[in-house]
């Protein structure tokens, strides 16, 4: 299948690891240009010199201006991937203010922003592509992440908005939701619920695999390759949805 993604330049945020830059990676096999980003620069230059249409990016879009320094070096953008580190593992029960502020500035603020500086070109030109990295926590929270299903859980609500604003204009706005992909992020909140539980890291990671009918982790690249699809020609239907990738593990429709 042509994705159709040839000539269209892909902003993926905080693609310098893990799913992001398995989203990168893919959408570069398709033929888009990709701008890869993150805080590791060095990272963001060598993946992409990997890629057949690259460039890398140093961008923390947490500090001030830098969404903006981001969109100016990416150009002219056709596909939004929206991405960024998940903070800090907790239960809901000693989520604090500052927590809650922490929560909304990392997952929510920065993506609002970017979106409202790419979307007036996409609607203008009558194209356009905008896709969140979610979680599951997003339709079956997760516990011991109480600021990851908050922050998430927010921005699924204003992108569903969203998506029924500009899908007349060609824009279609989509979250792909990861269940246990095999991410160094999984890695670590594996390690850090065998200290939390008192049993090893091989015991955690055995009892997730029991609970996924597909009886595995996914790997990084099935993930990016269903995101592929979202942002290509072929998906240009499909809008306002959250879709897992994740192997069965949430058991709802």
């Amino acid at each position: 299948m042509d994705l159709g993604l040839k000539g269209r330049t892909a902003l993926v945020c905080a693609s310098t690891g893990g799913l992001g830059e398995a989203t990168a990676r893919a959408l570069a096999l398709e033929g888009a240009r990709v701008v890869v980003s993150g805080r590791r620069g060095e990272r963001a230059r060598a993946i992409a010199a990997e890629l057949p249409d690259a460039i890398g990016v140093e961008a923390d879009l947490l500090a001030p201006g830098g969404v903006e320094r981001l969109v100016s070096a990416a150009g002219e953008v056709d596909i939004l991937v929206l991405n960024g580190p998940g903070p800090r593992p907790g239960p809901a029960a000693t989520m604090t203010g500052e927590d809650l502020t922490a929560a909304v500035d990392a997952l929510v603020r920065p993506h609002l922003r970017l979106i409202s500086l790419v979307l007036p070109g996409m609607r203008a030109r009558g194209w356009g592509r905008i896709l969140a990295i979610g979680s599951s926590g997003v339709v079956s929270p997760l516990a011991n992440l109480a600021l990851s299903n908050l922050g998430r859980s927010a921005l699924a609500g204003y992108l569903k908005t969203l998506a029924a604003e500009v899908a007349a204009d060609g824009v279609t706005v989509n979250m792909l939701l990861p269940g246990r992909i095999a991410t160094e992020r999984v890695a670590r909140l594996d390690a850090a619920a065998a200290e939390r539980e008192g049993r090893s890291v091989a015991e955690v990671e055995a009892a997730s695999r029991a609970a996924i009918p597909a009886g595995r982790y996914g790997r990084p690249e099935e993930f990016g390759q269903v995101a592929a699809f979202l942002c290509s020609e072929p998906a240009s239907y499909v809008t306002g949805t959250a879709l897992r990738c994740d192997g069965g593990l949430v058991r709802t429709l």
